[in-house]
């Protein structure tokens, strides 16, 4: 009898692989996943729920970076359970009959029957019935996975593979090949090297150009998503991991969206915050309350650049590169050397706006830059509060970011700032001070500060 109902088991279900280590339990990988979810790194999440961190970033990228399941889901009182699990392995190790731990947990007999027989532990050779290995199983038969479009049908799985990593040719159909790109090692695209020339269409491009296409074949239809998880989730055996490198991102795996709203903006404290900015520098009536930032420029070179709101009036501060630098060889963790590192943007802009009368020093508003990350020792030295502009929010600087636009006309993007001394910063410096402004009634700011 016992034979029989085992090969009926087997009849009803494929023979599951070695379980191995003990699976951790849904709500573990929920958990992780909702930390996922919070903006959280995998290592981090790991800390948090009690996972090692390999175990977590295998969960991570085995999933493509986003969560295998529905994190809400709950499953129906119609399964058993891993604490009834529990209480089934714990009655059956005391002796206790079929009939009995039914009656003690609430299920039929013929449930608990069916669990005793599918799900026990045979490895060891005998058949022990553990809770953990038992709920392993429970979950290895209820999924039940598709074949992935892409795999089912080979002429979907040309078009889509030729739009993204097709070759790139000139109108005559000539292919260029482009550059050789370096090997994928399956994470992001190369820093600073070449990647491979392609096609590259978004999967938002292929899913819609694909109708144009085939307008009267219902077969040729894929959403975008669809193409995304095939090059995203281990195991569709859809599309090579490597044409990753052919989206534009070219990222590996895909970052959640609240990541990219995680920010490390520890210097900004609550009383530094544009909030608590003196009300009198809103109006710009009062001369004193100045916007400050940088321009970058090619290599790590920067120039600072300070403005007052009333009277645009303008200070340009020297940042050369400190002795020892060397671009691309530097010490690592070593000290910031490029010009604008913290204590170095806080010596420089101490000494161009030490001389300024208390009357008109009275606050300073930068951008959330580390650059200004010593804000407590400047203002000490100076006495000049800072507060920092809320995230991606220029407006509030929009005097600063005007400046900005005008200095670029002397200093353009992907040049390097550091080759200008401080006599032609000043001499750039002097031009806007004596340039009228429509804002002023045509008067200069050199005028209106007077």
């Amino acid at each position: 009898m016992v034979r029989r109902q085992q090969a009926a088991d087997r009849a009803v279900r494929p023979k599951l692989r070695s379980p191995g280590h003990p699976k951790f339990q849904r709500n573990v990988e929920v958990a992780f996943w909702e930390q996922i979810a919070a903006g959280l790194l995998p290592e981090e999440a790991c800390g948090v729920i009690g996972v090692a961190p390999a175990v977590g970033a295998r969960w991570f990228r085995n999933a493509g970076g986003m969560a295998p399941f529905d994190l809400k889901f709950q499953p129906s009182g119609r399964y058993l359970s891993f604490a009834e699990r529990e209480e089934i392995a714990l009655l059956r190790v005391q002796g206790e009959g079929v009939r009995e731990i039914a009656r003690r947990i609430g299920r039929d007999p013929g449930t608990v029957s069916r669990e005793l027989r599918r799900n026990a532990a045979t490895r060891g050779g005998t058949r022990e019935y553990r809770a953990s290995v038992a709920q392993w199983k429970a979950d290895m038969a209820a999924k039940r996975p598709k074949i992935a479009k892409l795999v089912a049908n080979p002429l979907l799985h040309e078009y889509v593979q030729e739009r993204l990593a097709g070759q790139v040719s000139l109108p005559d159909g000539t292919a260029v090949l482009g550059p050789r790109p370096p090997r994928f090692t399956g994470r992001n695209k190369p820093h600073r090297k070449d990647r491979p020339w392609s096609l590259a269409w978004s999967p938002e491009q292929i899913a819609n150009r694909i109708k144009l296409d085939f307008p009267d074949d219902e077969s040729m239809r894929i959403s975008h998503e669809a193409i995304y998880q095939s090059l995203y989730i281990q195991g569709r055996g859809a599309l090579k991991r490597e044409l990753v490198w052919c989206l534009r991102t070219g990222r590996a795996l895909r970052a959640p969206r609240e990541r990219s709203r995680r920010k490390t903006w520890a210097h900004v404290t609550p009383e530094t915050l544009i909030s608590e900015r003196p009300a009198e520098a809103a109006d710009r009536a009062v001369p004193g309350h100045w916007e400050g930032d940088l321009l970058i420029g090619l290599e790590r070179s920067a120039i600072g650049t300070v403005v007052d709101r009333s009277t645009k009036y303008t200070m340009l501060v020297h940042l050369p590169r400190e002795e020892g630098y060397r671009h691309k060889e530097s010490v690592k963790n070593g000290p910031a050397l490029a010009g604008y590192g913290a204590l170095t943007m806080k010596d420089a802009l101490a000494r161009t706006m030490a001389g300024l009368p208390t009357e008109l020093a009275r606050s300073l508003t930068w951008d959330r830059g580390k650059e200004m990350s010593a804000h407590a020792q400047f203002r000490v030295e100076t006495g000049i509060p800072v507060f920092f502009a809320d995230p991606q929010s220029p407006w509030q600087r929009g005097t600063n970011e005007n400046t900005n636009g005008l200095l670029r006309q002397y200093f353009p993007k992907g040049t390097d700032l550091s080759r200008w001394s401080a006599q032609e910063i000043e001499a750039v410096a002097h031009a806007l001070n004596t340039r009228p402004r429509k804002s002023l009634g045509w008067k200069t700011p050199a005028e209106v500060g007077a």
